[in-house]
This record gives structure tokens, sequence and C-alpha cells, in this order.
């Protein structure tokens, strides 16, 4: 439409000078168009004032407003305020309570939406303004006045396994849970407003590993004493079966130094490195053939200075065992931990007695409780048995584009790897950083 009307201006340019009945004719034909192009007219969701030339000229940039749209009811809290320009060099949007209040927010980078900084108030009148500026400096506005839903009774919880300035390893995925499944046709909904941020910047993505539960991991471990902040839009966003969700959530987390254990069951001997120098090198034993350690990576999901392995129940009285135990570190869910084990110190780094544990002394269990963190990383090699995904946190286990596949949303790598901010929601390899 847009062609269509370049060129009936330009056939009334070509016509002045004697012609200026039929040029008046083309130009209202072309303001007509133009009113149809932008929601003009009787369309109440939008408006443009460029302001012309005596009526000789039509604007040359135009706004629309498609979501909400003007006086609709029941809005989400949740709502982005969605809309289009036309020949716009700067566009800014204005989000107003019935009070006049003005809404902080953002502009998506694809400039098609803005996105309040939280959920909206429930049942409250707001008016959103989009300005769209040409390069003659005129601009054009579109409005759109609307009411949001009443506060559901249908509300999903979302929490984060991580708490504001925690301290983690450089394998630590971000953990969001819903305390309700999310249908699989909202979770890409749920993923555009879930944005990551990195300092400095790194690619990654989330990965929904269960319907109530979704992870983010950069593409290689995080940068050593790196900030990470996280914020998860859920309030008032409708996530299926008339459920919506609680609120919103944001964490701000630290990475601390790249601590990195890799165990060679050949050499019976772990390798610790810190910051990519090897520190220390720890003998251990590993599981015996009967009960075989599993070799992949995986990072310490807990740790626990003194504890009781009871495996009684499981195992009956006469394979089960009950022993108290120093220096756990959990690997798995499966029971898999590195700890401490005096009972093994005269084997270990010649051969493997464990029930699939990572045995080490009791001076070498204490050095590593003082120095690991949650989320630190290790590599065990050459098992009887591979880590299965699933068992702990075994994100680091898949490949890249294993893990892609996990996204709700189609991954698109980041435009300008350099950049120290993160992308728009709406794009996956934004979801953590630039």
């Amino acid at each position: 439409m847009r062609a269509g009307q370049d060129e009936l201006i330009r056939g009334a340019t070509a016509r002045r000078g004697g012609r200026r009945a039929l040029a008046a004719v083309v130009l209202a034909a072309a303001m007509a168009l133009t009113s149809a192009c932008t929601g003009g007219g009787d369309d109440k969701s939008s408006s443009w004032q460029g302001g012309g030339d005596g009526g000789e000229k039509a604007p040359k940039a135009a706004a629309t407003i498609s979501e909400p749209a003007a006086d609709a009811k029941d809005v989400p809290a949740s709502t982005a305020i969605t809309f289009t320009t036309t020949e716009a060099q700067e566009t800014s949007v204005e989000l107003k309570d019935s009070t006049g209040k003005t809404v902080e927010g953002e502009l998506a980078a694809d400039g098609k939406s803005w996105l309040p900084a939280g959920a909206l108030d429930y049942a409250q009148t707001y008016t959103a303004t989009v300005t769209a500026t040409g390069d003659d400096g005129k601009a054009a506005t579109a409005t759109s006045t609307f009411t949001t839903m009443a506060k559901p009774s249908k509300q999903i919880r979302v929490s984060s396994f991580l708490g504001d300035n925690q301290v983690v390893g450089v394998g630590m995925p971000l953990i969001v849970k819903f305390g309700r499944a999310i249908p699989e046709d909202y979770r890409d909904d749920m993923q555009r407003r879930m944005t990551v941020t990195a300092k400095p910047a790194q690619e990654g993505i989330w990965h929904w590993v269960s319907p109530t539960e979704v992870r983010y991991r950069p593409k290689t471990f995080w940068k050593a004493n790196s900030t990470v902040s996280y914020r998860v839009q859920a309030g008032g966003l409708p996530l299926g079966d008339g459920w919506y969700g609680r609120s919103d959530l944001s964490v701000d987390v630290k990475i601390g130094p790249a601590f990195v254990m890799t165990v060679d069951n050949k050499t019976k001997r772990m390798t610790v490195t810190k910051d990519g120098k090897a520190v220390k090198t720890i003998l251990v034993s590993l599981g015996k053939k009967s009960t075989p350690s599993s070799s992949g990576t995986m990072v310490v999901i807990e740790k626990l200075r003194h504890t009781v392995f009871d495996t009684m129940e499981e195992l009956g009285p006469e394979e089960g065992y009950r022993t108290e135990i120093d220096y756990a570190q959990r690997l798995t869910w499966g029971g898999e931990f590195i700890h401490a084990a005096p009972w093994s110190e005269g084997v270990q780094g010649r051969s493997n007695v464990s029930h699939g544990c990572v045995n080490v002394s009791m001076k070498d269990g204490n050095w590593l409780f003082a120095n690991t963190r949650i989320g630190d990383p290790i590599t065990v090699k050459g098992t009887e048995r591979r880590l299965q995904n699933g068992n702990g946190w075994t994100d680091w286990n898949m490949s890249w584009d294993e893990y892609v596949k996990g996204s709700a949303l189609p991954y698109e790598p980041p435009a300008e790897p350099g950049d120290d901010t993160s992308p728009t929601a709406g794009t996956p390899s934004a979801q953590p950083t630039a």
C-alpha cells in the first residue's frame, strides 16, 4: 500500500502547474490510502498527527497500536504494547495509569513492542501512546486506552533456586520452577518474558527440563567473577487453562572463580584448576565394577559438612550400609558424591572400591570442601557407566546443539557477541547475554 501511495504522490507532483485540479484529486486519494494504512478515520486504536504543508503532503511517519486495542477490557496484566510504525527515524512509547502516573518499561530491540517493567495493576485503566518521528522532524502518534482484568483466582507460583547476591560456580545453571505444569503451547510466551543479563556478556539459552522447570546456561562455562541478573515477568501472564502467573521474579547472582575438577579413572587422580591454572592433584578411588561411578560432566548440587549415608532400606541388610560421612558434596540425585573416605585412603590412586562416589582423603576432602561452591563443575572420565541426563544438574552433560533443542523459541545467535548488554527478551540468545 505504501508503494501505491508514493506512486500517487509522485504523479500529483509531476503534474503541478496548470493541472491543480487533478493534483488535488490525486492527493486526496493518497491521504485516504494513508488513513487506511495507519488506522486513522474511525479506528479508535490509533491516530496520526503529522501535520502537512497546507494539506498538500501526507505525513511521512505513521504509527498504529495493534494490542491492546482501544477500549479493550479484561486485558492481562502482563500485556505488552504492540505496534507498527512507518518511515519512523525515532519511536517512543509512553504508558500512563488513570491518575496520569507514568509506567516504566522498555522498547524491544526489534522496535515492534514495548514491555512494562512489571505486571500492571489489576482492574486499572491505562493509556498507551506511541510516537513515531520522521526524518523531517514531524511526529505521528497512536493512542489506546484499555482496562486490565480483575485479579484472577487461579495463579501459578514462580520460584528461583538461587537467591540474591549468592556466589556460585561457573557451571551453575539458572533454575526457575513453576508451581503448576506449563502447557507446551504457552512455554514460548513464558520464555519471551525471561531475560538474562551477564557482565561480561555471554551467549546462552533457556532449556525446559520438564513442564514445571526451565534452566538457563551459557554456551560455555560462565566467565569467572562475572555478574548475572535474570528476570521472569510472569505476573498476570496467561499460562493455560485459566491460570496466570502470580508475580514477577528478579534475581542477581555472582559467579566465583573458575574452580574446575577433572577425574580420570585411568590414573585414579583428580586434577583441580582455578582460573585455568592447575592448583592441586588429588588421589581418588571411584566406584567398583558392581557400582561404577558415572562418566560425564556434573556440578556440585549441595555441600554437607557431616552427614550419614544410609542405604539399608533401599538395598536391604545384606547389601545396605549406614556410614557417617564428612565433607560430602552431592553430584547426582542417584547418590554420587565427592566425599572424604578415610577407610579407602590406602587404595586411593590405585583401585576403585566405592559404591559410585569419588572417594578422597580426609585432608583433601577438607581442602575441596573449603574451596568449592554450589555450581562448580566436575568431569569424570573413563568409567563403565555413562551419566544419565536428568540425574542431577546435567546441563553441561549435553552438547550445545542438544541443549538448544530444549528451548521453546527458535535459537538465534547474537549479532554482536562483544556487546555487554542483553538482547530483548524475545530472542532466546538474548535470554542471557548479548
